[in-house]
């Protein structure tokens, strides 16, 4: 089955019982047992529910992978794969991550005895020179964030593998309406499920898909162990966001091409990032390893300081001030005080996340209104 055909079906079958073409939504802690110490499919929610279940099914389908796991949200799922590794052993990450990522790994992981640092991922020779003998986790994240930066993931694969290591990849700018990571050699796949997957600002997840059964196996004794599951309503919430993910993608990604095109035309604007744009120097790779658009996410420069760059971002009216992104409606943000905000002042400044940066979260309205809402916004 095509991909629209699998997001809305599999995982989604019919209620034997009752005929219900949508499956109920099973709200129950526990499960009777058939004797003690014989254990049925399910006997406690934290280990296995009818409703999450049905949701990893879709996700696993749609992702290419062997078997997926939903948790609370993204950064328990980022959490879950960090706990792998063991005191001694070398993360190395992109320099191009979620703020929320880089703090997760610079004040939590790397303050628990895991050796982490970060290198430029569109650098090759440059990431290779990273590894270490140690190195036992490559973490990337391709379109990347804020800078939307395109990362080979084949090649990455090929490095990570040749070190001993496994590639992890942060999809969740992406897709996978765009872009496969385990079909190009990635072990791993992580989302914040809280945004294009869900689609609707309404619920709180994350999600991994792995590759192989051993791999699944680790991840799920470690999500078992420490309970950061997803409840039922927001699995619920997640399988119904997912039967429209592909529809809501595209034809968000064609609205970002229009404004990518029209803000690099802006004499008001001093760059834009937007791998669409055949400037953009991940622009060719992007179109190899994206499949029905660019993504929805662009990032745009003014030539101003923080407090300019402060004024436009609060002035826009359809765009709405916050964070998070890939929702219906369109949001704007700062990343220097927003989503990045988390970051050492000297690795922003290091990484390139500048305070005149400023990131749309393209959502479904009508191009021209975005379009009329960014003037306005810059004329302030």
């Amino acid at each position: 089955m095509k991909f629209r055909t699998r997001a809305i079906h599999v995982g989604n079958e019919k209620d034997p019982e009752t005929g219900a073409v949508v499956p109920p939504v099973h709200f129950s802690s526990t499960f009777v047992q058939p004797g003690a110490g014989e254990w049925g499919e399910f006997d406690y929610s934290r280990s296995g529910n009818p409703t999450r279940q049905n949701l990893e099914q879709t996700l696993a389908s749609l992702e290419g992978g062997t078997g997926a796991l939903a948790f609370a949200s993204g950064m328990a799922a980022t959490h879950c794969v960090t706990m792998l590794l063991k005191a001694g052993d070398h993360l190395l990450a992109g320099t191009d991550i979620y703020g929320g990522t880089y703090r997760l790994l610079q004040h939590v992981v790397g303050p628990s005895g895991v050796d982490v640092s970060l290198a430029n991922s569109t650098q090759l020779d440059t990431l290779e020179q990273a590894f270490k003998p140690n190195t036992r986790l490559l973490w990337i994240e391709t379109p990347g964030n804020p800078l939307m930066s395109i990362t080979d993931i084949t090649a990455c694969a090929e490095l990570a593998h040749r070190h001993g290591a496994w590639l992890a990849v942060d999809n969740t700018f992406a897709t996978p309406a765009l872009t496969r990571p385990l079909a190009a050699g990635a072990d791993l796949v992580m989302h914040s499920a809280t945004k294009y997957l869900g689609g609707h600002s309404d619920l709180l997840a994350g999600a991994l898909v792995a590759g192989s059964e051993e791999l699944h196996g680790q991840l799920y004794y470690l999500q078992n162990a420490c309970g950061a599951v997803l409840s039922p309503l927001e699995s619920f919430l997640l399988s119904r966001g997912l039967k429209t993910l592909e529809l809501r993608v595209h034809e968000q990604c064609k609205t970002a091409q229009q404004l990518a095109e029209w803000l690099s035309g802006d004499a008001r604007v001093k760059r834009v990032l937007y791998p669409g744009l055949p400037n953009h120097p991940g622009h060719a790779l992007a179109k190899n390893q994206m499949q029905g658009g660019f993504g929805a996410m662009l990032t745009f420069e003014i030539d101003g300081d923080l407090a300019k760059t402060k004024r436009v971002a609060e002035a826009t009216q359809l765009f709405q001030l916050a964070v998070s992104l890939g929702a219906v409606e369109s949001l704007i943000e700062q990343p220097a005080t927003m989503s990045h905000a988390s970051y050492d002042a000297s690795d922003r400044a290091a990484h390139g996340i500048t305070d005149s940066l400023i990131r749309l979260s393209v959502g479904l309205e009508d191009v021209a209104d975005l379009r009329a809402d960014l003037d306005q916004a810059l004329n302030a």
